[in-house]
Order: C-alpha cells, then sequence, then structure tokens
C-alpha cells in the first residue's frame, strides 16, 4: 500500500493572525521616537504648560466654581484621544501606502482585515496609555478631581466611542493626503482646528456661535462635552450651549460618526498611492 504525505503547511489560526499583527503595529509604533514624542508626550507637556500659565477659577452664575485645569484636564484628555486615533492612524496609514508597505501586505496570505485589526489594537494601547498618563499628570500636578461613581462608566463609553469615531475617520482621512510625505502636512492642521473650535483650550461658550455649529459637526467637540459631564461639577453644566450636558445626543452623535466613518472607510480606502 502506498502512503500519500500531505506535505501543506497549515496556515495559523485567525486569532495568531491577530495577535501577530498587533505586536507588529505595537512595536513599529514604539520603535518611532518622533510618533511616540507627539502623540504621547505633546498633550502631557500642554497639559503642564497651559495648567501653569492658565491658573484661574471658573464660576457660574449661581456661584460655583472650579479650577480652569479641572475643565482642561477632560479638553486635553480628548484632544490626547483624537491624536492616539485620528492623527496617528492618517499619518500612519498614508505613509506605509506610500512607502509600499500596504503593497507588499496585499501580496501575502494575510487576510486584509487582520491589518485594521492590528491598526484598532494599537489605538486601544497607546489611547489607554495616554488616558492613564494624563490623569496621573493631572491629580499630582493640579491636584485634579478624578471622577467617581457612575462617572466612570460615562467616561468609559465616551472615550471608546469617541476613539472608535476618530480611529474610523482617521482611517478614511488617510487618503486625503497624496503620499506619506504630504500626510502631516494635512492632517495635522486639520486636528489643531477641530482642537481649537471644540473647547479643548477653553470653555466652549468662548467660542464664536458659528465655529460652534462647525465643531458640533465632528466627535471631537461632543467628546470633550462627554468628558466635561465627569470632570465638572453638574452646575457646570450651565455654561454649555445648551445648559445641560446632553449625554444622550453625546452617544448618538459618536454613534452616527462610528457608522459614517466606517461607510467612508469602505468607500474610500486605498491600498496604493494615487498615480501622479
Amino acid at each position: 500500500m502506498t502512503v500519500v504525505r500531505d506535505h501543506r503547511t497549515a496556515l495559523p489560526s485567525l486569532a495568531s493572525v491577530y495577535r501577530t499583527r498587533s505586536s507588529v503595529e505595537l512595536k513599529e509604533f514604539f520603535r518611532q521616537r518622533e510618533s511616540v514624542v507627539f502623540t504621547l508626550a505633546f498633550p502631557v507637556i500642554l497639559l503642564l504648560v497651559f495648567g501653569a500659565i492658565l491658573d484661574y477659577r471658573i464660576t457660574t452664575a449661581s456661584g460655583v466654581s472650579v479650577r480652569f485645569t479641572q475643565l482642561f484636564a477632560a479638553g486635553i484628555i480628548a484632544a490626547g484621544i483624537l491624536g492616539a486615533s485620528l492623527q496617528n492612524m492618517a499619518i500612519s496609514i498614508a505613509t506605509e501606502r506610500s512607502d509600499g508597505t500596504l503593497k507588499h501586505l496585499v501580496g501575502t496570505p494575510m487576510p486584509k482585515h487582520a491589518y485594521f485589526v492590528g491598526k484598532v489594537v494599537q489605538v486601544l494601547v497607546v489611547t489607554v496609555a495616554i488616558v492613564v498618563v494624563l490623569l496621573l499628570v493631572a491629580t499630582v500636578f493640579y491636584g485634579v478631581d478624578l471622577p467617581s461613581g457612575s462617572d466612570w462608566l460615562t467616561f468609559l463609553w465616551v472615550t471608546a466611542l469617541g476613539s472608535a469615531a476618530c480611529t474610523l475617520l482617521g482611517i478614511a482621512i488617510s487618503s486625503l493626503a497624496k503620499n506619506g510625505r504630504s500626510a502631516s502636512a494635512t492632517v495635522t492642521p486639520i486636528a489643531l482646528v477641530l482642537q481649537f473650535i471644540s473647547g479643548v483650550f477653553f470653555q466652549f461658550s468662548q467660542v464664536p456661535e458659528w465655529l460652534q455649529t462647525v465643531a458640533a459637526i465632528f466627535p471631537l467637540k461632543w467628546m470633550a462635552q462627554g468628558l466635561r459631564s465627569v470632570f465638572l461639577p453638574d452646575e457646570l453644566a450651565a455654561l454649555e450651549p445648551a445648559g445641560s450636558w446632553e449625554l444622550g445626543r453625546v452617544a448618538l452623535v459618536l454613534g452616527l460618526w462610528c457608522a459614517a466613518g466606517l461607510l467612508l472607510c469602505v468607500s474610500t480606502f486605498r491600498w496604493q498611492d494615487r498615480a501622479p
């Protein structure tokens, strides 16, 4: 009797592919000093500088007041999440598209969706890191009061929804850059403008009304508002344009941006640069 041996190599499991791709993404991120400094250190520097310079109290008509750093902590955490998701995804994917990394990955047996799983894991790890560092710095250097009780649940779902929406939007925006060299110049101004008009660096009520309307279109404004609700006393909701935290609307808008971001990713994502 002749025995026929099957010399085919068994393919790794999907879970193994996901773990490997996620590990690659994390190693590549933390090996790039510029990305680590800009994504992790820059928000911390902003918190330290603005917290030291803008040392004043915000008071409502009813007499309730808090230090500016209590409000700024919510805004800078929202900005940190934006940097770890939208900016990070848009710039890194545009760079990998330009240097041929994406084209190479398409030619391998790896499922295409494993690439995006790796990116999502990278965003999750970096987001957790930046949030933890910012909370630590805010409490140690400026005595910021952390959320308590059910506020932590609100903090978690606002962070999760905001990060998901910004990650998907970042993947979609990566297609705006003509090549990797222009990615940072394309994406960074968009992120900075959104931060200035979304109430990150000062009270949102101080933003001109027409810019408030523009900011309300995008997820950063709603993420910052949701985070303010867990860092500030309920009385300070009176300083919001609607006079309340509008957490239901925060969840709705961020959820809609997750859906819209997914549709944009599917319709605009490219594995190669556009032809010159």
